[in-house]
């Protein structure tokens, strides 16, 4: 029995033993040094739970997007009481670096917060600079407001105003006003821009990993923000909530990239379509059909389009290359096809000029080019002027069948564009306004609209259906008859029993009038030609063949 006892002596001695050399620090820390706050062990609790190591850090410089809200259910602020609003949107941007102080990383960023007061034009925007400490062991971000002057970040700074995701928001935001876009800071922009000034912002946050697909990490920080005044006359700001979700700006880059590939495919089927339009309008008789407000207006369209891009790709120096590209061949169409075009037209529809030589043409062609360029540069300050109505803008410029409407009613012309050519530019044409306020993840982060959506799909698909029916039941087919003025008809009552018999001038056939009266058209100037003759003839030249007088509409 005492073998017995000492043996179990033995065997719970050598495992006292074994597990004094496993955990000394646990077995030796005094109760008093163990952790008693409940943060703190919510902090132990939380690191279990992501499995973390004490000796991997975490980079959170980047990008985050999130939203605020007040933890009360009303600002009690006395020396901010405009701020009406309980919650909003927020951007964070962080850049750090490590410390001497190991387990200590160095931070600075810039945080924005949108939607803070209501009688804000541009939706309140609110913008801090932060400074503080990230203690990555614990996962734990501590950062103060930064008070100091503009420029103080140095390099940091930079970084984060060369930020694509903080530049393709500012490109945004300056064509597209009605979005809550970053914006280029203004002074005064906020009645709290020196809210640091007055008071001492504090933010306390947490970082925790979301998810990790094999190349990018993906943050989540959740956190207070508490703004104690500088003169202790309680708090500026009520305490606020606030969570954050990093962004990959990769997932930007490339989503702008693809945008720039759809607009060089479009301009590249722009391209085919205009030469199948100008193929079919290569005539004199069929130039002059087309509306010249039409062709132009597209053209400056494009023109726009190709300022804009290629404003974004300087802007956004890593996306020059893209942007410039789809700049380009929106160059390519609108100074080589639209307007050698353009100029096609204006030759056609431009009365012939007796003796007037090449002084009066050039004069023409001058005052031609000086209405264009005008109204381009008109249009771009006149948006600037208006750019709060931007979607009214948009509305007219998807307005461009209308001229060639109004030119078919008027000339009582059909035919003048192609059927392929009305479906592919009504299509690519909806392709970027459509991106720009359908597209629930376009890069330029703008919110969808898609009642505006399908407003300017009907405005477009009406027009298309108009000069559709025009082409294929004649320019006049929705007008009443009754308010139409006289028409002439070249097949006028011909007397069959005449048996009059003449050669169509044209073909150099003989024409029988006993046999097929329907077949014969007569000119006002009483010559008479074959029906499919003189209507090929007349779509190449609105003229009698013989005569050489003008012939009206048929």
């Amino acid at each position: 029995m005492g073998l017995k006892v000492n043996e179990i002596r033995v065997f719970f001695g050598f495992l006292w033993f074994v597990l004094l050399i496993v955990h000394p620090v646990g077995g030796l820390r005094p109760l008093r040094e163990r952790p008693t706050s409940w943060a703190d062990e919510w902090l132990a609790e939380r690191k279990d739970e992501n499995k973390l190591g004490p000796l991997f850090a975490w980079n959170i410089s980047g990008t985050y997007r999130g939203a605020w809200r007040f933890l009360q259910s009303s600002n009690t602020s006395s020396r901010f009481p405009d701020l009406k609003k309980l919650s909003g949107n927020s951007v964070l941007e962080l850049i750090t670096r490590p410390t001497k102080i190991n387990g200590v990383h160095y931070v600075q960023g810039v945080m924005i917060f949108h939607d803070v007061f209501d009688n804000e034009p541009e939706g309140g925007r609110v913008q801090i600079r932060v400074e503080g400490v990230y203690i990555w062991p614990f996962r734990q971000l501590r950062m103060v407001a930064n008070s100091g002057r503009d420029g103080e970040f140095g390099q940091e700074d930079d970084y984060i105003l060369s930020n694509p995701y903080h530049l393709l928001g500012v490109f945004s935001s300056q064509v597209f006003k009605e979005s809550p876009g970053d914006k280029i800071p203004k002074s005064n922009q906020s009645p709290i821009s020196d809210m640091d000034k007055h008071c001492n912002v504090e933010i306390s946050a947490q970082i925790s990993r979301i998810q990790n697909d094999g190349e990018h990490n993906h943050y989540y920080m959740e956190g207070l923000m508490e703004s104690p005044s500088a003169d202790d006359d309680g708090d500026c700001l009520s305490p606020m909530i606030m969570n954050a979700t990093s962004v990959n700006i990769e997932v930007y880059y490339n989503k702008a990239v693809n945008y720039t590939l759809m607009v060089t495919f479009i301009s590249f089927l722009q391209v085919l379509l205009l030469i199948r339009q100008m193929e079919h309008s290569n005539t004199q008789s069929g130039a002059a059909k087309v509306s010249i407000l039409m062709i132009g207006q597209q053209a400056i369209m494009d023109a726009y389009l190709c300022l804009l891009h290629l404003t974004a790709g300087i802007l956004v120096e890593s996306l020059f290359n893209a942007f410039a590209t789809a700049a380009f061949f929106k160059f390519v169409v609108f100074s080589i096809f639209e307007m050698r075009y353009l100029l096609a037209i204006w030759k056609a529809s431009r009365s012939i000029n007796n003796g007037e030589g090449w002084e009066a043409m050039r004069r023409e062609l001058s005052l031609l080019y000086s209405r264009f360029y005008g109204i381009l540069l008109g249009g771009i300050l006149m948006m600037y002027e208006f750019h709060r109505y931007l979607r009214s803008i948009v509305v007219i410029l998807q307005s461009f069948w209308i001229p060639q409407i109004i030119c078919n009613v008027v000339g009582d012309s059909r035919k003048a564009l192609h059927p392929h050519y009305i479906v592919g530019m009504s299509l690519t044409r909806l392709a970027i306004p459509l991106y720009v306020f359908g597209c629930p993840h376009n890069f330029m982060r703008i919110q969808p609209d898609y009642n505006f959506s399908i407003t300017l799909v009907l405005l477009v698909a009406f027009q298309a259906l108009i000069l559709l029916l025009q082409h294929y039941l004649g320019s006049r087919c929705f007008i009443p008859r009754q308010i139409l003025p006289e028409k002439y008809c070249y097949f006028r009552g011909v007397d069959p029993a005449s048996n009059r018999a003449t050669d169509c001038v044209i073909c150099m056939t003989a024409i029988d009038l006993t046999q097929r009266p329907n077949d014969c058209m007569v000119t006002p100037c009483d010559h008479f030609f074959h029906s499919g003759c003189l209507q090929r003839w007349m779509d190449i030249k609105m003229e009698c063949p013989t005569c050489r007088r003008s012939l009206p509409p048929a």
